[in-house]
C-alpha cells in the first residue's frame, strides 16, 4: 500500500454500484444479484482489492443501499462507500469529489459493477498505459455486421472496422478527469467518462479489452448460463514442480508463507497456481502454461501467478464456460499446509470468482522419498471441473 501521506502516488478504483437495474427485471438491484455464487458487485470489489497496483477502492451506492452492500461485501478488507446521485455521471462525480476531499490521487480507474469479471490483466494494461498517457479505455472489435436503422427499417451498413465496443474500467489522470467533470454541461447525458474527458479536449487511448467483461443488463443475462442443460462437462488436470532454495520467497496458492526456503522460478514460482493454471487450460483445451506465459519472455519475470490463473479462467468464460470446482494437492515435507488452507482457498476462490466451498486444497508427503522427501522441492497437482456451452 502506498503511503497515504503521498496521494499523488496513489491509484484508486471507483466502482459505480448505485443503480437499481430496472431493465434486469429482478426483485433487487442487479448489483446484489448472485452471479457465480456471490453478489455481482463483490466480484469487482475483490478483483480490485487483490490487485497490487490499486491503493484504495471506493464504491458508489444509493442512499438506501448501505446495509445490503455491507452484507454483499462481508469480511472483505478496507474499502470506502460514497453516496451517488440521480445519474451515473453525478454518481461518478460524487465519488471523485470524495476522493479529492480525502487527499486526492494520481490515477483513477472508473468501473461499472455490472461488469463483474474484470481481470488483473486488463487492470495491468490500463495502469501501464497511464504511465505515458492521460487516459485509456478497454475496447473490443465489432465482429458482427453493423447497420443503421430508422423506423424499423435498415438504412445503411456501417463499416465495422471503425467501430469498437467500449468496456470498463476506464483509467484516467485523476486531476484531469475531475476538472473535466467540473466543466461538463450538466444537461448533457454522458454514458461513460471517456466522453466527458474528450469533451474537455483531452486524448483517450485504447487498450485490448476482455470478452469476460460482459455487462449484465437484461433478464436473460442473469441465471441463464448456470441453468442451461445444453452444456458439456470438461475436466482438466495440472501438475508442476519447483525447486526449493535459500533466499527465495515461498508463494503457495497466492499466499506468501514464511519459511526458511522458497521456490525458484521465472515468475513467483507458485507451484500450486501453476498446476491450477494448467488444469484450467486443459479443461479449455487451450494448451499449457508455457504456451501462454513462456519463461523466455522477460515480462513474466517475478510475475504474480494469480495473473496466470485469472487469464486461464477468462479463456473458459470466453467460451461461455463456468468453473464448477477445483481440487488441488500440495506434495511436500514442509511447510505444513493446514494452517494456511483457508487463506489459500479464499485467494483461489477470488481469482476464479467462485464460492470458497468449490475450492479444495489438500497436502501430503512422500514419507521421505524422492526430491520432495529430501525437501529439495515442492510438487502440486490440480483438477478443474468446468462446463462449456454446446456449439
Amino acid at each position: 500500500m502506498v503511503d497515504a501521506s503521498s496521494p499523488s502516488k496513489q491509484t484508486h478504483a471507483l466502482i459505480v454500484a448505485a443503480g437499481v437495474g430496472a431493465r434486469a427485471g429482478l426483485e433487487r438491484p442487479k448489483q446484489f444479484e448472485p452471479i457465480g455464487g456471490k453478489p455481482m458487485v463483490r466480484h469487482s470489489v475483490e478483483r480490485f482489492l487483490s490487485h497490487p497496483g490499486i491503493d484504495q477502492v471506493w464504491i458508489v451506492i444509493a442512499e438506501d443501499q448501505k446495509e445490503p452492500m455491507a452484507g454483499a461485501l462481508a469480511a472483505l478488507p478496507s474499502y470506502r462507500l460514497v453516496v451517488g446521485g440521480a445519474t451515473r455521471q453525478q454518481s461518478v462525480y460524487n465519488g471523485l469529489a470524495a476522493i479529492r476531499q480525502a487527499g486526492g490521487a494520481k490515477n483513477i480507474l472508473i468501473h461499472d459493477a455490472a461488469r463483474p469479471f474484470v481481470s488483473h490483466a486488463v487492470i495491468d494494461r490500463l495502469i501501464e498505459r497511464l504511465e505515458s498517457e492521460p487516459a485509456a479505455i478497454p475496447v473490443l472489435p465489432s465482429v458482427d455486421t453493423m447497420v443503421q436503422t430508422e423506423g424499423g427499417r435498415l438504412e445503411r451498413t456501417v463499416d465495422r472496422n471503425s467501430l469498437w465496443r467500449v468496456q470498463t474500467p476506464q483509467a484516467f489522470d485523476f486531476s484531469m478527469l475531475l476538472a473535466a467533470h467540473d466543466t461538463f454541461p450538466p444537461e448533457r447525458d454522458a454514458t461513460d467518462d471517456a466522453q466527458i474527458f474528450r469533451a474537455a479536449g483531452h486524448v483517450v487511448t485504447v487498450v485490448d479489452g476482455d470478452e469476460s467483461l460482459k455487462k449484465y443488463t437484461l433478464p436473460a443475462d442473469f441465471g441463464g448460463k448456470e441453468t442451461s442443460a445444453m452444456r458439456q462437462i470438461r475436466t482438466g488436470m495440472g501438475y508442476d514442480v519447483h525447486r526449493l532454495a535459500a533466499g527465495e520467497e515461498l508463494w503457495l496458492g497466492g499466499i506468501k508463507i514464511d519459511h526458511e526456503t522458497g521456490l525458484v522460478g521465472h515468475s513467483d514460482a507458485d507451484v500450486l497456481l501453476h498446476a491450477l493454471t494448467d488444469a484450467l487450460l486443459g479443461a479449455a483445451a487451450a494448451g499449457d502454461i508455457g504456451d501462454h506465459f513462456p519463461p523466455s519472455d522477460s515480462q513474466w519475470r517475478g510475475a504474480a501467478s494469480a495473473r496466470f490463473v485469472e487469464y486461464a479462467a477468462s479463456l473458459i468464460r470466453e467460451q461461455g464456460g463456468l468453473i464448477h470446482n477445483v481440487d488441488m494437492t500440495v506434495i511436500c515435507e514442509a511447510p505444513k499446509i493446514k494452517p494456511h488452507r483457508d487463506a489459500i482457498r479464499a485467494a483461489v476462490a477470488a481469482m476464479l470468482s467462485i464460492d470458497i466451498d468449490r475450492v479444495s486444497i489438500k497436502a501430503t508427503t512422500t514419507e521421505g522419498l524422492g526430491f520432495t522427501g529430501r525437501r529439495e522441492g515442492i510438487a502440486a497437482q490440480a483438477i478443474a471441473t468446468v462446463s462449456l456451452e454446446e456449439n
